[in-house]
């Protein structure tokens, strides 16, 4: 798999590997088991129960790094953050924001369009309870490495959601831009912020979960507020 990460040309060719791993028995056997049972709601439909990959041009200044996908979510339509109720509040703010061209996404052919903006998870496949372990954190790491590799270019911001997604920038740092993290580690906090030379800004903002949202942890004031610094660090009109 490492070597698999290493060899993709482009995000196309990355994005067929990533829907073909089959590294973590743990997630492999429930991303399938779900596809299998499927939710009452969702009987009717085949899902994709396999690696979810990144989404967005390969042009992108703003990269968002997420958790995993959801098990009825992005194990169900194959596109991250897509059929899921953190997916509905994520792209209503990324829209509000001018980086999405429709406040909603439902499936992975509903027209949605990104604009300098990649979405990619530290995991790829759902995990059971939404808890991916720090040793699946870390195999799949290298799909995330390659994917910030290839769009290294243009890349200027990653808003981390989550603790958990902070936690997986550090080795990107270190792999891909060849720098070594602080120490110690900036603590994650929403509205954190991290600077250094020769990489992009990480701006650190509460997951969109249903518990922060409906809890209101998380408002979409507070999305806005991220997002809109984000462009302005990444220098998006």
């Amino acid at each position: 798999m490492v070597a698999r990460a290493a060899r993709a040309t482009d995000l196309a060719d990355l994005d067929g590997a990533v829907s073909d791993c089959f590294a973590c028995p743990r997630l492999v056997a429930w991303r399938e088991e779900v596809a299998r049972t499927r939710r009452a709601a969702f009987r009717d439909q085949e899902y994709w129960g396999r690696p979810v990959p990144g989404f967005g041009p390969a042009d992108a200044r703003i990269g968002i790094l997420g958790l995993a996908p959801a098990a009825h979510g992005g194990n169900r339509t194959g596109r991250i953050f897509t059929g899921d109720r953190s997916g509905d509040v994520l792209f209503a703010a990324l829209h509000r924001a001018g980086l999405a061209n429709q406040p909603t996404s439902v499936a992975a052919d509903d027209g949605l369009a990104l604009r300098d903006t990649r979405i990619f998870a530290a995991v790829r496949c759902a995990p059971p309870d939404n808890k991916p372990t720090p040793v699946e954190r870390d195999t799949c790491a290298p799909w995330v490495h390659r994917e910030v590799a290839l769009i290294r270019p243009t890349l200027r911001v990653v808003v981390a959601l989550g603790a958990f997604a902070w936690a997986a920038w550090w080795p990107v740092l270190r792999d891909v831009y060849g720098r070594r993290p602080p120490t110690p580690r900036p603590a994650f906090g929403h509205g954190a912020h991290w600077s250094g030379t020769s990489a992009p800004e990480l701006l650190g903002c509460y997951h969109v979960s249903q518990q922060n949202t409906f809890t209101g942890r998380l408002t979409p004031a507070m999305l806005d507020d991220v997002f809109a610094r984000a462009k302005h660090l990444a220098g998006v009109d």
